[in-house]
C-alpha cells in the first residue's frame, strides 16, 4: 500500500513564486506608467491654466486701453494672473527645486515645471535635468493705422524652451 503525498512539491511552489513575480512585475510597471500619465495629465492641465490666465490678463489690459502694460506680462511671473495658483505651485526658483512642482526662475523670467517620473519623456538635451521651461512671448501683426502700417498684438503665449515628447 502506497502513502499519499499531501501538500505541494518543490517544484511546483517555485512555479507558483515564479508566476507570481513575474504578474507583480507586470503590475509594478503599469503602475508606474499610470503614475507618470497622471503627473503628464495634471502637468499639461496646469500648463494650459497659465496660459489662459495670461490670455485673459492681456485682454484685460486691451479692454481697458492699458496696452502698454503688455510688454511687462513677458517679464512678469505668470501665476500673479490666477484666481489660485496651483497646488503644485511652489513659488520662486529654489537651489533644490523639489520635483512635481512648478516653479518661478526670476534671474531667467522663466515657468519651471520639475518632472517626478521621467520615464517617458523625451527632451532635446538629455544631459539636462528633467526640468521643463517656458518662457511667455508677444506676438505681433502688421495692422492698417490711420498714420500708416503698425504693429498691433496679436497674442501671447508660453513657448517652451527646449523640445520635449512625453508618454
Amino acid at each position: 500500500m502506497k502513502l499519499r503525498q499531501r501538500g505541494f512539491s518543490l517544484i511546483e511552489l517555485s512555479v507558483v513564486a515564479v508566476v507570481l513575480m513575474v504578474l507583480l512585475g507586470i503590475f509594478l510597471e503599469r503602475l508606474t506608467f499610470y503614475q507618470e500619465a497622471a503627473e503628464h495629465a495634471r502637468f499639461e492641465s496646469e500648463l494650459q491654466q497659465f496660459k489662459t490666465g495670461l490670455q485673459l490678463r492681456m485682454a484685460e489690459l486691451i479692454a481697458t486701453n492699458r496696452e502698454r502694460g503688455v510688454r511687462e506680462l513677458e517679464t512678469d511671473n505668470p501665476v500673479r494672473w490666477l484666481d489660485k495658483p496651483p497646488a503644485t505651485y511652489a513659488g520662486e526658483y529654489p537651489v533644490r527645486p523639489e520635483a512635481g512642482n512648478w516653479y518661478f526662475d526670476s534671474p531667467a523670467r522663466e515657468l519651471v515645471y520639475v518632472v517626478n517620473q521621467s520615464r517617458f519623456l523625451t527632451v532635446q538635451d538629455p544631459r539636462q535635468p528633467k526640468q521643463l521651461r517656458f518662457r511667455v512671448r508677444i506676438s505681433y501683426q502688421p495692422v492698417d493705422a490711420p498714420g500708416g502700417p503698425t504693429n498691433g498684438l496679436a497674442g501671447i503665449a508660453l513657448y517652451p524652451l527646449s523640445q520635449f515628447r512625453w508618454l
